[in-house]
C-alpha cells in the first residue's frame, strides 16, 4: 500500500495512492496512530503537493559503511558507524536542499529509509519485521569536508539534509531492491539492497539495543559508492527505488 502525506493548499493530510496511482484516497488521519478509515475524498495527485511522508517525532538514524565495496571484497566490520540526525533534516519531494555557505564539498547518498511503526527497545532480528510500518526514499546529505568531525555530526545536521519520499510504501520486500541515481536527468549510478552487510532486520536489531525507537522514527540504511556524488548548485537529484518511485530534490546555496 502506498501511503502519501500531501497538502492541498492546507494542512498535511494522508491518503492511499489508488491502484492507477492518479487519485489519492483521503484517510481520517496518520495511519500509523488512526488506522485506514478513509473520509470518502478522492484528491486527483496532479492537484496535491507531496510532503515527507513522515516527520520524526524523535529522530532520524543513519548507518555508515553498510555496503560491501563493488567488487564483492568487503567482509563485515565489527562496529557499524551510527549516527543520529534531527528532525529539522528532514525535507519532502521537491523542496530544495540548501548548501550551507562555507563548508566545502556536499554529496548525495540514495537509500534506503525504513519507517519505524511501533516502540521498539531491544528488538531481536527474528521479531524486528514486527516494528516496520513501511518504506521510503532518503538521501543523507553530508557536508563531506565535515566527516572528521566525530560522529559525523557536524557533516550530517544541516537543515534540508534528509529529503525523504515520495510516499511510504507499507508492502515491500526491501531485500533486493534496486536504487538509482540521476542528477539532471543524466543517470549517475545505482546499487541494490542485497549489496547491504546488515540486513533490515539486523539492522533495527542493532538501532533498538542502542536507543528505543519509537512510532515515526526513521532508519536510513547507508548508501553504495554508487549512489553517492557531488551536489552542487542548481543540480536536481532523483534517486529511484522499485516499488516506491522517484525522490527529486534540487539544491540551491543559501
Amino acid at each position: 500500500m502506498k501511503i502519501a502525506r500531501f497538502s492541498t493548499d492546507g494542512d498535511p493530510r494522508f491518503g492511499i495512492l489508488d491502484e492507477d496511482e492518479a487519485e489519492l484516497i483521503v484517510l481520517t488521519g496518520d495511519p500509523m496512530f488512526s488506522g485506514y478509515d478513509t473520509t470518502g475524498e478522492r484528491v486527483p495527485l496532479a492537484n496535491a503537493k507531496l510532503l515527507a511522508p513522515v516527520i520524526p517525532r524523535s529522530k532520524v538514524i543513519g548507518m555508515g559503511g553498510n555496503y560491501r565495496p563493488e567488487d564483492g571484497s568487503g567482509s563485515q566490520v565489527s562496529e557499524p558507524q551510527m549516527f543520529l540526525k534531527p528532525n529539522t533534516s528532514v525535507i519532502g519531494p521537491g523542496d530544495a536542499v540548501r548548501l550551507p555557505k562555507g563548508v566545502g564539498r556536499v554529496v548525495y547518498e540514495g537509500e534506503l529509509a525504513i519507517v519505524i511503526g511501533s516502540l521498539a527497545r531491544q528488538v531481536s532480528a527474528e521479531r524486528a519485521m514486527d516494528v516496520v510500518f513501511g518504506y521510503t526514499i532518503g538521501n543523507d546529505v553530508t557536508a563531506a569536508d565535515r566527516m572528521s568531525d566525530t560522529p559525523w555530526t557536524t557533516a550530517k545536521l544541516y537543515d534540508s539534509f534528509s529529503p525523504l519520499g515520495p510516499i511510504m510504501e507499507t508492502e515491500l520486500d526491501p531485500s533486493e531492491l534496486s536504487i538509482d541515481v540521476s542528477v539532471d536527468g543524466e543517470h549517475r549510478g545505482g546499487a541494490s539492497t542485497a549489496s547491504m552487510i546488515r540486513s533490515i532486520p539486523e539492522i533495527i536489531e542493532l538501532a533498538s539495543s542502542v536507543f528505543t525507537l519509537l512510532p515515526g522514527d526513521v532508519i536510513l540504511t547507508g548508501a553504495g559508492a554508487g549512489v553517492v556524488g557531488d551536489l552542487v548548485d542548481g543540480a536536481t537529484v532523483d534517486i529511484t527505488i522499485d516499488g516506491i518511485g522517484t525522490l527529486s530534490n534540487p539544491a540551491i546555496t543559501r
